[in-house]
């Protein structure tokens, strides 16, 4: 009985010793640790503001080749390669235009590889605006244009600090915004708009470019901005749309990033669908439509707030570094 009884106490004690072992080594295996974003929305303000000084951005103006050249030198800063591809393309009337994408490469060596993006032309008519007298004027394109850009430098400026072990290239596309006004519907053409898209599609920087996914960002700048998940990006990357989402209601911007789905939109992405490349559009669309200053004169610097631009920001460079 007493062998018996030792012999259990022995047994005990080895027990003991083993789960405590195994209790201390999973405490202590390595387990991958959430990287925090910084995004200063100080910082995106002073790159919108810069944009929307050189005046109406559209394709052929001065302001535009002023903004070219600095999206090119400020991006050279952080990135390792920038490109700027340079072509012609036709608009919705048949007027030959020069356009210049920009695309910038972060680790390009790297395989894997995402794709963000935005569009920095800027409106040449404010055919949205309630005085037809203003129709022919070019829009200073604040939200719709300057925006998403300023969103995507900062991001540019923290991946220099900070950088993925993948690889990540930051398209600035042309030519969004010249699609068909809504005074000339005799000239209607659904593929007016995104002409800069439309072009490097055709003719890639790189031949064999791929990228697992794309983010677009498009009017993320608007005081009351929300974001509703849009129809193209969930029908195409429907997983990609809810961990965003997803990502944002973890930071607590649930009330900017709307679970439900909109209508179709016609944007840079839906191009970039067609090409394979899954990707979602982050834009500023709830119950009323488009941002109230959408295409009109109103579409300038006093309609932007850091704090959306910070939600946006924030959101997409915590996922960035943590997926």
């Amino acid at each position: 009985m007493r062998d018996t009884l030792k012999t259990y106490i022995i047994c005990l004690i080895i027990t003991c010793l083993y789960c405590s072992c195994s209790r201390k080594h999973s405490a202590t295996s390595p387990q991958r640790a959430t990287i925090t974003a910084e995004f200063n929305a100080d910082s995106a303000f002073a790159f919108l503001k810069t944009q929307v000084d050189f005046g109406p951005r559209t394709p052929g103006s001065e302001a535009h080749a002023k903004c070219v050249e600095y999206l090119a030198t400020t991006l050279s800063r952080y990135a390792d390669t920038v490109t700027i591809q340079r072509g012609t393309t036709t608009r919705y009337d048949g007027k030959q235009i020069n356009i210049s994408n920009i695309i910038a490469s972060f680790n390009r060596n790297a395989r894997r590889r995402v794709m963000l993006s935005a569009h920095y032309d800027s409106r040449p008519w404010a055919d949205q605006d309630q005085d037809n007298k203003q129709w022919n004027t070019p829009i200073d394109g604040a939200n719709d244009g300057a925006s998403g850009v300023a969103v995507l430098l900062e991001i540019a400026r923290q991946l220099a600090i900070k950088n993925t072990d993948y690889g990540i290239d930051i398209f600035m596309w042309d030519a969004e915004d010249c699609g068909t006004p809504q005074f000339d519907q005799q000239h209607a053409n659904n593929d007016s708009w995104c002409l800069g898209t439309q072009y490097w599609i055709k003719n890639k920087h790189l031949r064999n470019y791929e990228a697992q996914y794309g983010i677009l960002l498009d009017m993320v700048g608007a005081t009351d901005a929300q974001f509703l998940m849009e129809y193209y990006s969930v029908q195409n990357a429907s997983s990609l749309v809810n961990a965003l989402w997803n990502t944002a209601a973890e930071l607590g911007y649930g009330q900017r990033f709307i679970k439900r789905k909109t209508h179709p939109i016609t944007d840079d992405h839906y191009y970039l669908n067609m090409a394979g490349i899954p990707t979602i559009d982050i834009i500023h669309y709830d119950d009323n439509g488009f941002c109230k200053q959408w295409h009109t004169t109103n579409d300038n610097i006093s309609s932007i707030s850091r704090e959306t631009m910070h939600c946006v920001g924030h959101t997409v460079l915590h996922y960035l570094y943590n997926n």
